[in-house]
């Protein structure tokens, strides 16, 4: 029997993505929500996507593939060297600030995901290259994983923050559990998110995310499959890769203060030490 408030919290793509290559759409009013925004574009070579930003600073990911990308006033040719997320390699991503607007041509078949909040307009548009990106390796055992973060909280965005994570076949990645569900600085602050994962390989491939809170009236255990994204307004939200199965996943968070202030699960924290 299928779960209706899972189904709530996954996010499906379109087999065929409208006139201008978009498969995926994330609006605060579709995830009834304030902050995130979230759209993915699969592109054939010469195609070109042309948006406003309107109210939104937005960050464009160049999931795999190579691109022309162009504001208003800059523009970046020959961008995106990954042809696929599994080659681990950082993303390149552009910076684009509200009130702005972005064109981004296919160079060879490519997947961008736009990521969205609110913006104030202080910042302008700008690259971020690989090298830019900072990688580390998270956690332990059975639950370490590889951590690029395109947009962390030490580098400039009103809004936004964005990350991919890499979880080998076997492990745990975002665990032990962690929320950012309530405005309660600076123990913890509140941040939206989405989770859009990647399996490798996609036949059969799956990875399991559970949402719950401490009085369980969210629990959910949600089966994900390849380019699907998962939807946490609340709760702690630990994920795992099958055996046989490695998992990529990029997230995008925002609230109303551009902090990550969080709290683990107290069953599970000890995990930590």
């Amino acid at each position: 029997m299928s779960n209706l408030l899972a189904s709530n919290l996954l996010v499906t793509p379109e087999q065929q993505g409208d006139k201008e290559g978009k498969v995926l759409s994330i609006t605060p009013e579709s995830a009834g929500w304030k902050y995130v925004g979230f759209d993915v574009y699969k592109l054939k070579e010469g195609q070109i996507v042309e948006k406003e930003t309107l109210d939104q600073e937005t960050v464009i990911v160049v999931v795999s593939g190579r691109a022309n990308v162009q504001t208003k006033h800059k523009s970046w040719d020959n961008i995106g060297k990954r042809m696929s997320v599994f080659e681990k390699t950082p993303a390149y991503s552009v910076y684009v600030p509200n009130d702005d607007q972005f064109k981004v041509e296919a160079l060879t078949e490519l997947e961008i995901a736009v990521c969205k909040a609110p913006g104030k307009g202080t910042y302008e548009a700008r690259l971020i290259a690989p090298e830019d990106v900072d990688v580390a390796m998270r956690g332990s055992g059975s639950m370490e994983r590889l951590i690029q973060t395109i947009l962390p909280e030490d580098k400039p965005a009103d809004s936004l923050f964005v990350i991919e994570v890499f979880t080998p076949a076997g492990n745990w990645s975002s665990y032990p559990p962690h929320k950012h569900d309530e405005e309660n600085l600076p123990q913890e602050g509140y941040l939206e998110e989405t989770y859009y994962h990647k399996m490798n390989p996609v036949e059969g491939g799956f990875a399991l995310q559970r949402v719950y809170t401490d009085d369980k009236s969210l629990n959910e255990t949600i089966v994900v499959k390849d380019s699907e994204v998962v939807l946490i307004p609340k709760g702690y939200h630990p994920v795992s890769a099958p055996p046989g199965y490695e998992l990529y996943y990029l997230n995008v968070m925002a609230g109303p203060v551009r902090t990550w202030k969080f709290t683990n699960d107290k069953d599970h924290e000890w995990l930590m030490k």
